[in-house]
């Protein structure tokens, strides 16, 4: 049984005074399964947060229907809500409050067991700063806090929104240990992120969408491995390596990210590209066929996305 399962779900928001509706979310489909950390996609403007809203009930559909956990009507969805956990916005707690009385305060808010504040700050990695004050916490710890307050109750389905967003790598690293953890503790995770490297890192399965429009759903495994690149490395000029790359009549696209020449081409091409380099006298020092990034997908398949302005 899928947890999150949609079925043409759609969000148009009336025009103002002579202007067009927009259509922020556009008859998307797909499903998360148990287990899974899913990671769902889009440029800024694309309908991630406003697909999420819908989910959370903030938002009202305009088309389509969706499942949580199995249920589908107005008290299954109300009794599903109560089993999911979701951080959306910036951290917002009380400054000379410490970490752990924060999370008291929000477990009685929440009528959840206070008790259930020990358990989530090691999840979260606090309990070594759990009486350090809020206004004292650096942005990641924040972030952290702000999860660890979506944990309380322990939720079965977990909903992040840019949790990474702002930080410095070592903040990201902390926000990709809590997901690790979570997820090593069976929990589902739909995580909306624009950093793709920590996407890539963290998830099982990702959701792409262009425009409001569902464009690709699979495993990570599956989408980084569809169409491999031929990796190139030379001890000559990398522009002339380059330039001679992209003349190969089987590259379709030629790029260099660091010291590495990517060309994009059928796997079976990398004896013949060899070849065609050494008889142009270019100084081959590695040649390999690798599985493209999550980002180099990405791009591709949201490279004509115009967006949507304020709706995200």
């Amino acid at each position: 049984m899928p947890i999150i399962e949609t079925k043409g779900l759609t969000k148009r928001y009336a025009g103002g005074f002579r202007s067009d509706s927009t259509l922020a979310v556009d008859d998307i489909s797909f499903s998360v399964e148990a287990g899974q950390v899913f990671g769902f996609l889009g440029p800024n403007g694309s309908g991630k947060t406003t697909t999420i809203g819908m989910l959370l009930g903030i938002i009202s559909p305009t088309a389509g229907a969706f499942r949580l956990f199995g249920g589908a009507g107005h008290r299954e969805i109300l009794a599903a809500r109560q089993r999911i956990g979701a951080t959306l916005e910036y951290p917002n707690f009380y400054p000379y409050l410490s970490c752990r009385d924060n999370l008291r305060v929000v477990a009685r808010v929440k009528g959840r067991d206070p008790a259930d504040v020990d358990r989530v700050l090691e999840i979260v990695g606090l309990a070594q700063r759990q009486k350090t004050r809020f206004k004292a916490c650096s942005l990641g710890m924040k972030q952290r806090l702000a999860i660890g307050a979506t944990l309380l109750g322990d939720p079965d389905l977990i909903i992040l929104d840019e949790p990474a967003n702002g930080l410095d790598p070592a903040g990201q690293r902390e926000i990709r240990d809590v997901i690790r953890r979570l997820a090593q503790g069976g929990k589902t995770i739909f995580l909306s992120s624009h950093i793709l490297h920590d996407v890539e890192r963290v998830c099982t399965h990702v959701a792409i969408i262009q425009k409001g429009r569902l464009v690709r759903q699979a495993s990570v495994s599956d989408v980084t491995s569809e169409r491999p690149v031929i990796a190139i490395r030379s001890s000559g000029d990398i522009e002339l390596l380059r330039d001679h790359a992209g003349r190969f009549p089987g590259a379709r696209s030629v790029e260099v990210r660091d010291d590495v020449v990517l060309v994009d081409a059928d796997e079976g091409d990398a004896a013949g590209l060899n070849r065609y380099l050494v008889e142009a006298g270019i100084p081959v020092a590695h040649l390999s066929v690798e599985r493209q990034t999550l980002e180099s997908i990405f791009m591709e398949l949201t490279s004509e996305s115009a967006g949507f302005g304020s709706v995200v």
